[in-house]
């Protein structure tokens, strides 16, 4: 709970972690909102 606002990394220099987290999320979501076409495609 504590410095979850900066992706988990409040210590490892603030502007990187919170880019990195971000772009992380972002692939993530793509990924999931992929699988969700491919999956509905399939059907």
């Amino acid at each position: 709970m504590f410095g979850y606002g900066q992706c988990c990394y409040p210590s490892y220099g603030y502007g990187y972690g919170y880019g990195y987290g971000r772009g992380f999320a972002l692939i993530v979501v793509l990924f999931i909102l992929l699988i969700i076409v491919g999956a509905a495609w399939a059907c």
